[in-house]
């Protein structure tokens, strides 16, 4: 079965865009082209677009789905890195966690320095904004 690329869109909720890009940073394969240079896709696309598409979910960076394409396009290679991927992509993830954190209490810290409704130009917030006292 042959689909062109709206439907494919359409089926893996992925944008037009997103999988010309894909295909363009060569994720996906190059479809076939109908008589009207139409772009038709199989299960193979679909399929994979949506393991790419669930790798981005976790946020995984396109660096990193390459290497998981590499193996799921090799069943029999053994898995090790992978583990090591994940390891890696965790501990990012952890990284970014406290990262946040940080910066949520930062803005916590922030807004404290408007306690009320005033006129702008006495507003704590944009003042410390201002005059980079927020980040004292």
């Amino acid at each position: 079965m042959l689909i062109k690329i709206g439907e494919l869109a359409k089926r893996t909720g992925a944008t037009v865009e997103t999988i010309r890009y894909y295909e363009k940073e060569g994720l996906l394969p190059e479809p076939s082209r109908s008589a009207g240079n139409y772009r038709l896709y199989n299960d193979t696309h679909i399929e994979r677009l949506q393991f790419i598409l669930h790798c981005r979910t976790l946020d995984m960076k396109l660096d990193e789905v390459r290497v998981l394409l590499q193996y799921w396009d090799e069943p029999d290679r053994d898995c090790g890195n992978v583990n090591a991927l994940l390891d890696e992509h965790i501990e990012a993830v952890e990284v970014r966690i406290e990262e946040l954190m940080q910066l949520k209490q930062h803005l916590m810290d922030l807004r404290k320095k408007c306690l009320s409704s005033a006129p702008a130009v006495s507003c704590g917030i944009l003042n410390a904004l201002a005059d980079n006292s927020c980040h004292q």
